[in-house]
């Protein structure tokens, strides 16, 4: 019944006809238990988001104030990416990126989400034609749900039951209070489509609803996706840390551990139930951040990369990224190609052996499973391109061109990782490529519509004052 259900969903949002034959989401798809382990055996699928956190502030990136013994046991039992990447340097086109496998930029999601100068908001969120990761999964069988963060839509198509997803608890906007939740009048809790009046510590609950959701559904195949706003703002932390921290001298990084050791316990509680329901071999599990710290704003840190939040360079977009997946993955690998957020749908769905309705959807994400098994020896990708209003930039290799407003930097990250060596002047054919593979890249996106409607309106504005 569940899986006639997203037939008919998707027919009626214009994907496929319910007599349509399924197609592999990418070619070669193969189920999950192809190389040594039950065939029969689908892998429950778990996505782990956090929020605004910075690339050094996690103890296996070196971090040393602050403890995060839960996510460094993700590295430990399978693999960390050096290079792993998000598709956008803040929140919701980074989400939207992940949530489909595809650019964002394919579909017009380039901004954050909320009601844009003189729209609607009811027009703004993840376009409905767009086939989410749950969307997939579910049709291949799997029970969805959704815990934390949203930030792809407030209205009620773009809700996460229209979006494949069976159960959600969480918040809708791109930031929340994490004390006294309460009921809101904007933005509040909700669980499914009513309001809670939650009272507990957000981040805590948010792992509350996690490890309840393995509970209610650890004898059939699931998929959880769990996206905490931790450690973005606002600054506030659980009481029980008002003392753990004395040795950060800085007030507002003070916090901030606090915020991020609440996040590590509940990863942690959520990894000792898969444990103790002997589902941790059998579960694909991610962890990764959805954009660079934003320094100033919430005390994170980036180093050794250059800039923050909302840039192109490193800082931005460059983060935490790791994945498990015991009965299948070699633990302790770390893996230095670039790969990208965009990457765990197909990767996903492959180890799901999962199907997805109509084949002409362009997945600029691609299975990593033959990567990290050592099966493929390749690069995953041989460019990645990011483009937010003016700024942009794109890597091929090991060059990296970046342009934030009037100003245009080539780096070789091979040796410069902080992006602090410009070599446009020294190597003119490399940056003349790189601008070429990034303009071909370009041409294939489209602009959101609001921002044409804006960009006309302030034309014409201008136009009249001359």
């Amino acid at each position: 019944m569940r899986n006639q259900t997203r037939r008919e969903f998707l027919k009626a949002i214009g994907l496929a006809a319910a007599s349509a034959p399924v197609v592999s989401i990418l070619q070669g798809c193969a189920s999950a238990g192809q190389t040594g382990r039950a065939e029969s055996k689908r892998p429950n699928i778990v996505v782990i988001i956090s929020d605004d956190m910075g690339y050094a502030d996690i103890g296996c990136h070196g971090c040393r104030d602050i403890a995060t013994p839960n996510i460094d046991s993700i590295a430990q039992n399978g693999v960390r990416f050096t290079n792993g990447y998000v598709s956008c340097p803040v929140c919701s086109p980074t989400r939207a990126g992940l949530i489909t496998g595809r650019y964002q930029q394919r579909f017009g999601h380039e901004y954050n989400t909320g009601p844009p100068p003189g729209g609607q908001r009811e027009h703004v969120g993840l376009p409905v034609t767009e086939v989410t990761i749950a969307d997939v999964l579910k049709s291949a069988g799997y029970v969805t749900g959704a815990v934390g963060k949203w930030h792809l839509g407030l209205s009620p198509h773009f809700h996460p039951f229209k979006r494949g997803f069976d159960e959600f608890f969480g918040f809708l906007h791109g930031n929340h209070s994490f004390i006294d939740a309460g009921l809101g009048t904007f933005n509040p809790i909700l669980r499914g489509t009513e309001p809670v009046d939650e009272k507990e510590y957000l981040t805590d609950a948010f792992s509350r609803e996690a490890v309840a959701f393995v509970e209610r559904h650890h004898d059939e195949p699931f998929f959880l996706y769990l996206a905490y706003n931790a450690v973005h703002t606002p600054m506030q932390a659980p009481q029980r840390y008002k003392d753990s921290f004395k040795h950060i001298t800085n007030q507002k990084r003070r916090i901030y551990a606090g915020m991020l050791t609440s996040m590590d316990e509940g990863i942690g509680k959520l990894l000792a139930k898969l444990r103790e329901l002997n589902l941790e071999e059998d579960t694909l599990l991610f962890f990764v951040n959805d954009n660079g710290g934003p320094t100033g704003a919430n005390a994170s840190r980036n180093d050794p990369l250059r800039a923050t939040k909302g840039t192109m360079y490193e800082g931005g977009v460059r983060v935490p990224f790791m994945v498990q997946w015991p009965g299948r993955l070699k633990a302790g690998r770390v893996y230095h190609n670039p790969v990208i957020a965009l990457d765990i749908l197909p990767t996903a769905a492959a180890a799901a052996g999962a199907v997805a309705f109509g084949g002409n959807r362009k997945l600029d994400g691609v299975n990593l499973l033959p990567y990290l098994t050592g099966k493929k020896k390749t690069l995953p990708h041989q460019t990645l391109c990011w483009r937010s209003g003016r700024n942009h930039a794109v890597r091929k290799k090991n060059f990296k061109l970046v342009k934030m407003g009037d100003e245009t930097g080539l780096f070789d990250l091979s040796s410069d990782v902080g992006e602090s060596k410009d070599l446009k002047a020294e190597k003119p054919d490399v940056l003349k490529d790189m601008e070429k593979t990034y303009e071909k890249w370009n041409s294939q996106m489209i602009e959101p519509a609001w921002s044409i409607q804006r960009r006309t309106r302030r034309a014409t504005k201008k136009k009249k004052k001359t």
